[in-house]
């Protein structure tokens, strides 16, 4: 079985998300989004995020799952390149607990987003530190 390549960012060193660079053809990434998991939420088994990207309200243009166990063999973390338009959806699902715990958050691109922004984003399961926090 071949181990499929892991793209690194040059800026932070993280693990790029499969897929999550040059989405929209013809459109630059603009935008490093980082997620941070809480190291409360890095020992859940079942966890998992779901990331959309919208390139419009009515144009899916990707979706990933990421489990949190892919946390522990990436120090640095995760993150996806998002070109300066549309929205990303997070979510962060952990379906081993009853009830399940979820946890969501949008954000709307912004146009005028200089190249090069990185946004954090601190993923924590609620019940556990909390809500889905984005911090910019």
């Amino acid at each position: 079985m071949t181990v499929p390549t892991v793209y690194r960012s040059q800026g932070s060193d993280r693990a790029v998300v499969p897929g999550w660079t040059n989405i929209v053809s013809g459109v630059s990434d603009a935008i490093e989004l980082q997620l941070d998991l809480s190291s409360t939420d890095r020992a859940r088994e079942q966890a998992l995020l779901l990331i959309e990207y919208w390139a419009t309200p009515n144009d899916l243009a990707l979706q990933s799952l990421l489990p949190v166990r892919a946390f522990a063999g990436e120090p640095k973390g995760w993150c996806v390149f998002l070109p300066a338009q549309g929205r990303v959806l997070i979510r962060a699902i952990d379906p081993q607990p009853n009830p399940p715990l979820l946890a969501a958050h949008a954000i709307n691109l912004d146009p005028e987003t200089p190249v090069g922004t990185l946004v954090h984003v601190q993923v924590a399961f609620p019940g556990t530190a909390g809500n889905l926090n984005l911090q910019k």
